[in-house]
């Protein structure tokens, strides 16, 4: 007995995704959003570059390999510091970014983001 076909003979896969934040996706390169009174871009990337990354939410590692977000404030671009500006944040953190308290206390020897 062979597996049963999850979509009939002769149609293509949609590819198609919306701009509309939600659940789990529907991202389509890049959106603006606001934290802090400022507009920062966001872009979700796979995690594939193979570094570890400080997540400014939570103050935890994000190992290689785990999906995240990237952003950066809007007003950065085009100037020199756009990449130095960015941060690299869990989904979760991001999303509870304005019910978090104040910034994390660091040790003086811990590394920056």
């Amino acid at each position: 007995m062979s597996p049963r076909r999850s979509r009939p003979r002769g149609s293509e896969p949609e590819k198609s995704r919306s701009n509309e934040s939600g659940s789990g996706g529907g991202w389509l390169l890049e959106q603006t959003e606001s934290y802090r009174g400022e507009d920062w871009l966001v872009r979700p990337v796979a995690g594939d570059s193979g570094k570890f990354y400080r997540c400014p939410g939570c103050d935890q590692e994000i190992p290689p390999g785990v999906g995240h977000l990237v952003a950066w404030p809007a007003s950065a671009i085009g100037s020199v510091g756009g990449v130095d500006d960015r941060r690299h944040w869990h989904r979760a953190c991001w999303n509870a970014r304005e019910r978090r308290g104040a910034a994390v206390q660091r040790g003086r020897n811990a590394p920056r983001y």
